[in-house]
């Protein structure tokens, strides 16, 4: 064997061994994500409350996971990713445990305290360990499968935690499992510290000139291309909100569809969206102009929900329609996470994935209640409809920050 390819053997298997520990763990945050909301029936028969106040423990998760998230990325970039993954998995650990021992809606509200807090750093954390340590050509397939690790997070939870709660025959047990499993996570990552090491090699982030002088901590901040990934990050979430949480009772009330039969629309569109992610990673490692590629998957994405949404075609079609859509939002993703990567100066990685990826966070927080008020109005279209002009925001959004940057965005020279 020759010593390139003893070498390109060696950096290969460093890259999965990277891509596979960050995707764990992004997967685990995603889990927590959803860790209260399946036991919300639950809750309220053991301590009395209502489906508003239990509502609020998702805004309060939300909106400390965003407000953290933008704060995250300066200390993410001052102490590095590492120590502050290992504090963000103890946060789910005290979360799904302080669930677990909760007797009052005060102890669930600290569960989701916790777990909004351990989930705020995670996009600074993922990002700056991965551009750091992956190789550039690597790059898009390590974001496609960060994605698809949060999808894959997502779509586990209800099972797993509903499945313990049957198992065990009790709600406490199964999030006290929760906190064992976000505790082997971090034993985990303790042990292959090396491979989640963002200090100790410069990796695909560009090196600063010797002489250049260091960028004021806020500097980021006057840049609109970061803000306007923000946007872009908190219309494309708007779109995502209004499937997962309300597009099974709109397709109820528009085609009649039973709900029980509606609501596989969420795991349809989950799962295009994973086959997305992993054909996604491959375009992006290609494609000369990433914000076209965003722009044309997001463009059908949205055709695809706009054309549910008139109500024209039979039930089970317009179920598997809106399920495809799932496939243009994943094919973007990659090619999304790249565009930011060029957005970002040397040196402010952290804070500009935090900034960019807390319009997640408000993106969740706001769009809720306002896709619910537009099917509680009667009006179950405006769900599909929202979603598309939400997605076609978001392609606008991906234009102009190509077009600041106007440089051709083929990984093998970013």
């Amino acid at each position: 064997m020759s010593t390139s390819t003893a070498v390109a053997g060696s950096t290969r298997k460093a890259d999965l061994q990277t891509i596979s520990l960050v995707g764990l763990a992004h997967g685990t945050s995603h889990f927590f994500h959803m860790l209260l909301p399946p036991l919300f029936p639950a809750f309220r028969e053991s301590f009395d409350v209502s489906y508003a106040e239990l509502g609020l423990l998702v805004t309060l998760f939300f909106a400390i996971s965003g407000i953290g998230q933008a704060l995250a990325g300066f200390l993410v970039d001052r102490v590095g990713a590492r120590p502050v993954l290992y504090a963000a998995l103890g946060c789910f650990v005290a979360s799904a445990a302080s669930a677990a021992l909760a007797q009052s809606y005060t102890g669930l509200m600290l569960a989701a305290t916790l777990a909004g807090l351990g989930n705020s750093p995670f996009h600074p954390i993922d990002f700056t360990i991965l551009n750091r340590r992956v190789s550039p050509l690597r790059l898009g397939h390590a974001f496609a499968f960060h994605g698809i690790s949060g999808n894959l997070g997502w779509a586990l939870a209800p099972i797993v935690v509903l499945g313990l709660s049957a198992a065990f025959g009790s709600w406490r047990w199964a999030l006290a499992a929760c906190a064992l499993w976000a505790a082997l996570v971090l034993v985990l990552l303790v042990w292959q510290k090396h491979a989640v090491d963002d200090r100790g090699l410069a990796g695909a982030m560009p090196a600063r000139a010797p002489n250049a002088k260091a960028e004021p901590t806020f500097a980021f901040l006057n840049l609109p291309s970061v803000w306007l990934c923000f946007a872009f990050f908190f219309f494309s979430t708007c779109a995502l909100s209004a499937i997962l949480s309300f597009a099974g009772p709109a397709l109820h009330k528009i085609y009649g569809l039973p709900l029980s039969t509606a609501s596989y629309v969420v795991t349809g569109f989950m799962l295009c969206g994973i086959a997305g992610l992993v054909m996604g990673g491959f375009l992006a490692a290609r494609a000369q102009r990433l914000e076209r590629l965003i722009g044309l998957c997001l463009a059908a994405s949205a055709g695809l929900l706009a054309a549910v949404g008139t109500g024209w075609m039979p039930g089970s079609v317009a179920l598997g329609v809106a399920a495809l859509a799932g496939i243009g939002t994943g094919l973007a993703g990659p090619s999304r996470d790249l565009l930011i990567k060029r957005a970002s100066p040397p040196g402010a990685t952290g804070r500009v994935y935090g900034t960019v990826y807390s319009g997640l966070d408000l993106g969740f927080a706001v769009s809720a209640p306002i896709f619910g008020a537009v099917l509680d109005g009667g009006y179950p279209s405006g769900v599909f409809y929202g979603a598309a002009l939400a997605l076609a925001c978001g392609v606008l959004c991906a234009g102009v920050i190509g077009a600041r940057l106007g440089v051709p965005s083929r990984m093998a020279t970013a």
